[in-house]
């Protein structure tokens, strides 16, 4: 049975729109899957406008699609708006959150309670000659206005994407600009209750199709053929896209990172896959699984691979704790033995919201280049990464887990059982 987006529907009132339904929660399971969809845009509107106080923002103007959904439950043409900055929501501090849209299409976002108005958007960049200073002027005429008069005197001005003529010429109209993108993933880093069964809502979807995937697995797919069976049952399930195609086999699973591809599979071999989906809801799955290819059993040296990297995520699970610092995670990592070094995955965990989001927690020896020290709390919800494969050998092997940062430690969100074969267990 598929999971329905109430975000995305447009003939409800917001009043009548139900209480997301999902099924029993498991005897002693803490994880919520259940919620409501006002509360849930209620809680993230709220968190983000705690931000812009902190910080002391009049306004933020949001071209991003993700910060968009997060602060008003509003999408349209998602991947259309990845590329295009041509649609973008004005949220003061105190006033109407208006939603500038591309035109002919308000509808899709105007029976939303966190939409007070809609306007047609003003830099409808929909050709490359179009994309120039003529459109900026009056962007930057509009949103000077509007900061007149909610901004009580306050000038300061967030743009999560900080095009340079659009901040041109809103410091024409004498407005401080800054860039908020930082500030709002900041903001996104601690989960509703809402939030979180939104997680586990499109986490059980991202496990419904990787477990097509698996009972797919046989000699004479392709790669493709594969990742055609996960995006599907992900669409199937109420899910977005996919953000990578990273399903390999064979010898393309080392080095990691190689794309899905038309290579056959053939028997012995290795097939491993990360979800990276934006699932139900707009809310991420990441979680990464590596099967072997049957008839016969893994060899002796596949299943060391493999048990190196179930420790690995294992043992990083292990030593979450609310309260680390992120320096105290990289130095209390799973030590990578010396020949697996240079192919280590590029971080130990890494933030999960609506795609992957702060912190990113480096290794030890990349952590000042890669990362900036913070602290792990409550709220989290993290991505615990491990991909082993030495330079010169046939196989690799990726393994992650998502789980939530509780009060005295973690949860994991993700269960999707491991290969019983590769870790020399009795199938």
């Amino acid at each position: 049975m598929s999971i329905v987006d109430f975000e995305k529907l447009t003939d409800h009132e917001p009043d009548q729109i139900p209480v997301i339904p999902s099924a029993p929660m498991a005897n002693g399971d803490s994880i919520p899957t259940a919620f409501d969809p006002r509360q849930l845009r209620a809680g993230r509107l709220e968190r983000l406008r705690a931000m812009m106080a902190e910080q002391g923002y009049a306004a933020v103007v949001l071209f991003d699609p993700y910060n968009q959904r997060y602060a008003t439950g509003s999408r349209n043409m998602f991947g259309y708006f990845l590329r295009n900055s041509t649609r973008y929501i004005y949220v003061p501090l105190d006033g109407p959150v208006i939603l500038f849209e591309y035109p002919g299409s308000a509808h899709v976002s105007t029976w939303l309670e966190t939409i007070d108005e809609a306007r047609t958007s003003k830099v409808v960049w929909s050709a490359v000659n179009q994309r120039d200073n003529l459109s900026s002027d009056p962007f930057g005429i509009e949103i000077a206005e509007l900061m007149e008069e909610h901004g009580r005197g306050n000038r300061k001005i967030g743009l999560d994407r900080c095009a340079l003529n659009l901040a041109r010429s809103l410091e024409a109209q004498g407005l401080e600009v800054y860039d908020c993108m930082q500030d709002t993933l900041h903001c996104r880093r601690i989960k509703t209750p809402e939030e979180i069964a939104c997680l586990a809502q499109s986490m059980a979807g991202a496990e419904a199709a990787v477990a097509e995937v698996e009972a797919a697995i046989k000699p004479g797919v392709t790669e493709n053929d594969l990742f055609a069976t996960l995006y599907g049952n992900i669409i199937r399930q109420g899910g977005e896209f996919i953000e990578t195609r990273l399903l390999s086999s064979g010898p393309r699973t080392n080095p990691w990172f190689n794309e899905a591809s038309d290579r056959v599979i053939r028997p012995g071999e290795l097939v491993a896959l990360d979800t990276d989906t934006i699932g139900c809801h707009g809310y991420y799955s990441d979680f990464s699984r590596t099967f072997h290819v049957g008839p016969g059993k893994p060899s002796a040296y596949q299943k060391s691979l493999y048990r190196m990297a179930y420790d690995q995520v294992h043992h990083n699970m292990g030593i979450l704790k609310p309260g680390m610092s992120y320096r105290e995670i990289a130095e209390s990592a799973w030590k990578i033995p010396e020949r697996f070094l240079d192919r280590r995955y590029p971080s130990i965990i890494h933030g999960v919201g609506m795609h992957g989001e702060t912190p990113l927690v480096a290794h030890h020896m990349d952590f000042d280049r890669f990362s900036k020290d913070g602290i792990l709390e409550p709220g989290m919800v993290v991505s615990v990464e491990s991909y082993i494969g030495e330079v010169g050998a046939a196989d690799g092997v990726k393994l992650e887990e998502e789980v939530l940062v509780t009060d005295t430690g973690i949860e994991k969100l993700s269960r999707y059982p491991f290969d019983e074969a590769l870790l020399d267990r009795e199938v």
